[in-house]
């Protein structure tokens, strides 16, 4: 019986940690948390709480998936940092009713709660509106809606790509009018 009440904790404990997660959307705000994934582990003292196993977390249009996936606490018990490792590590977010799905793959992504920055690290690629972003190392600035691409620490990567690639897809214009 002692499993079924820590397991119980675990999902109600995931539950509030990822209330303020997603910023995109306001409704994604209100949406119920679904967490999968083969073990949890929660360590209150630390603020830490680890999922293993093919973990698939949503919440509206949020969508984060990885092998591992860490969360940190803050002092106030808000969400700090949130880890995906994966092979790769996946997040896809709707950032508002008229934009498309923006997808980010890494094998590793860190999302900031604080500041809403996303970091994906190592064969990093965000896709935003059919732009393509890849890069050692990739910023994502979730509210603002910029991406910066650039390099990753040495001894980090593990697939070293000394230049970013950028692929921009060309604006739709209308037909000038005739004269």
């Amino acid at each position: 019986m002692k499993f079924a009440s820590t397991t119980a904790l675990l999902i109600a404990a995931s539950f509030s940690m990822f209330s303020g997660l997603a910023q995109a959307l306001p409704s994604d705000r209100n949406q119920p948390i679904n967490v999968q994934a083969d073990s949890a582990e929660m360590d209150d003292k630390r603020g830490v709480a680890i999922y293993r196993g093919d973990v698939i977390i949503t919440q509206g249009t949020l969508k984060i998936t990885g092998d591992t996936v860490t969360i940190t606490l803050n002092q106030a018990g808000d969400i700090d940092v949130f880890t995906s490792v994966g092979k790769p590590a996946y997040y896809e977010q709707k950032p508002s009713e008229n934009k498309d799905i923006v997808q980010a793959y890494g094998l590793t992504i860190q999302y900031f709660a604080n500041n809403e920055k996303i970091i994906i690290i190592d064969q990093a690629k965000v896709i935003q509106q059919g732009n393509t972003f890849r890069g050692e190392k990739i910023i994502y600035d979730t509210q603002k809606q910029i991406v910066t691409a650039g390099r990753g620490k040495q001894g980090t990567i593990s697939t070293p790509s000394p230049r970013i690639n950028m692929v921009i897809q060309p604006k739709n214009k209308t037909e000038p009018a005739a004269p």
